[in-house]
């Protein structure tokens, strides 16, 4: 939210005496005066006019989960565990996931408070790749990489997919980078080929990758520097 719109949805302060703050640099956030009305405000940050504190802010709070299989992608489930119940933090009910992975895939889960920092993790507009291995049913031949750099059209969403790299790394395993994360889209590309995945496990979403000290159902907060390069 704009600060200026912050401020004006206070009942102490009208438009006229929001102008008058902003000019005379009497509005901080963060510790720093600010003048521009668009100056943003979000929930964690800290507001204060004179030394009077408007908002305190709460943390920033940024986790990496080693995802293990058998667990659902969402903040609840009636049936089966979610990966917020591998998490001994508190209100983990503020936490939401950037980036879901299916029931049985493993690997790099990201949780965060922070809207803004998720999305843009996973917007498509950011082109930040997700990398995964993937194991499949039967051999991976040499026209699969030419075919997913090249797209392939889903019926169902009427689209085609954006270029992904595929690098082999054994006759039936590879490492796929995708920008995207279309519904079941790593088995749906390869099933376009009739071979079925039976492995798939994330390493990389954008600048992250998921720390090999990490065992499944392990997770860390994330340094500031990971946060940063997001």
């Amino acid at each position: 939210m704009r600060v200026d719109r912050f401020l004006s949805n206070l009942p102490r302060f009208n438009r006229q005496q929001v102008r008058v703050l902003l000019v005379e640099r009497r509005v901080t956030v963060d510790g720093v005066a600010v003048s521009d009305p668009h100056h943003e405000v979000r929930a964690f940050s800290r507001v204060c006019v004179d030394d009077e504190v408007l908002q305190a802010g709460k943390p920033a709070r940024y986790f990496m989960l080693h995802k293990p299989q058998g667990c659902v992608s969402a903040t609840a489930d009636p049936v089966h565990p979610t990966v917020l119940d591998w998490l001994s933090e508190p209100d983990t009910h503020e936490l939401h996931i950037a980036g879901r992975l299916d029931f049985n895939t493993t690997g790099l889960m990201l949780i965060t408070n922070d809207g803004q920092w998720s999305r843009r993790l996973t917007q498509p507009q950011t082109k930040l790749p997700k990398v995964y291995l993937v194991e499949t049913e039967q051999d991976i031949g040499p026209e699969y990489a030419a075919t997913f750099a090249a797209g392939l059209y889903f019926a169902f969403e009427d689209l085609t997919t954006q270029p992904a790299e595929l690098e082999l790394l054994g006759p039936r395993t590879a490492r796929l980078s995708i920008i995207e994360g279309r519904y079941h889209q790593v088995k749906r590309m390869f099933g376009h080929f009739d071979n079925k995945v039976i492995g798939l496990h994330r390493e990389r979403m954008g600048p992250l990758v998921l720390d090999d000290t990490l065992l499944p159902g392990h997770y860390r907060e994330l340094t500031d520097d990971e946060i940063r390069q997001v």
